[in-house]
């Protein structure tokens, strides 16, 4: 069992977490306690909820599931994460003060808990002062309401800037940012991924898979459907300027994909997680298995450990491909320094 400490903390999670995402919605209670008893049977200790996901409902669920299995509770790493509307008013929404105490208590109430592990910003908030969300939230550590916190969806400047004030503050710091961060998506390297080392925060990936893409799910023929996290469908989401099908960069990623998990007798979604899980400052890689099969699948990336040379291969025909300034060669020239002949 891979064992990593949460981000700079003391405590130690499973380098695969089960997101929960789906509970609720593509997966009812009971096939959603299957896919939690098949994850901490498998050795498994982080479960990652929202409370926007499917209405608070995945809280709920997971919270009955906590009750009837106090074994594998005591050791459960709960994280959840609060930002987004939870109701109409003007103030159901966002990092303020307001709106977190009331989305704090709400998750604590679904979860039936009374700490939460690794509570999250599920995105930044243009309208609160940053100082406001860090007080609340060290005051939620003191309190004894949450044990941790961290970002989601945040960017370079938003992690530097709130790790600065905190310091500057005396405040508790982040301990973990999630990002979108997969083959397909690796534009958080160009300064998010600094940013977090700089600060010593780990990162937990969401959409390791790039939405089933990597899985070999998609063919270059085939038009993708659906709406999942990234926006596969090409009439909605981030990908509806672009639909990944029309990249030859997709193409090269997913053939590579394909042929490492031949020679290494693994699925392609197996090596695709292993990749994540190698990166650079990443602490656990979130799963979004829709079934049990899925799940068992994923998990057995964990046995998977990518030679250099395939590492090497997979980091060369994903790599981000920016505009010259300021993150492609010109800038990288423009920042690089050594001493030529000296040490």
């Amino acid at each position: 069992m891979d064992y990593r400490k949460l981000g700079p903390s003391g405590a130690v999670v499973t380098a695969y977490c089960l997101g929960t995402m789906t509970f609720g919605a593509e997966a009812d209670e009971a096939a959603s306690h299957k896919l939690l008893d098949d994850y901490f049977a498998w050795g498994g200790n982080f479960i990652d909820t929202a409370d926007v996901y499917s209405a608070g409902k995945s809280e709920e669920i997971i919270g009955r599931w906590l009750k009837a299995r106090p074994a594998e509770a005591r050791q459960a790493i709960v994280a959840t994460k609060g930002r987004f509307p939870m109701g109409n008013g003007p103030n159901d929404i966002g990092l303020s003060r307001r709106h977190l105490g009331q989305a704090l208590d709400d998750s604590l109430r679904r979860l039936g808990i009374e700490h939460i592990d690794l509570y999250q910003m599920h995105a930044w908030d243009a309208l609160t002062p940053i100082e406001e969300t860090l007080r609340f939230l060290d005051d939620a550590v003191r309190a004894g309401k949450i044990g941790y916190y961290g970002f989601s969806n945040y960017v370079g400047w938003h992690i530097a800037k709130a790790v600065e004030i905190a310091k500057a503050q005396g405040y508790t710091r982040p301990v973990t940012l999630q990002p979108q961060y997969n083959l397909l998506a690796r534009d958080i390297e160009l300064e998010i991924v600094d940013a977090c080392l700089d600060a010593g925060i780990g990162l937990l990936p969401w959409s390791p898979l790039g939405g089933g893409w990597l899985t070999g799910k998609y063919k270059r023929d085939e038009m993708p459907t659906g709406a999942t996290r990234l926006g596969e469908n090409p009439n909605r989401g981030s990908e509806s300027f672009a639909p990944r099908n029309a990249q030859e960069r997709t193409w090269a990623i997913i053939a590579a994909v394909e042929e490492i998990a031949k020679a290494r007798g693994a699925t392609m979604a197996q090596v695709a997680l292993a990749w994540t899980a190698a990166r650079p400052a990443v602490t656990s890689v979130i799963l979004g298995a829709r079934t049990r099969e899925q799940l068992a699948d994923n998990l057995g990336a964990a046995e998977l450990r990518l030679t250099d040379a395939e590492m090497d291969r997979l980091n060369e025909i994903s790599a981000p491909q920016p505009a010259a300034y300021p993150y492609g060669e010109s800038g990288r020239n423009q920042r690089h320094r050594k001493i030529e002949g000296g040490r």
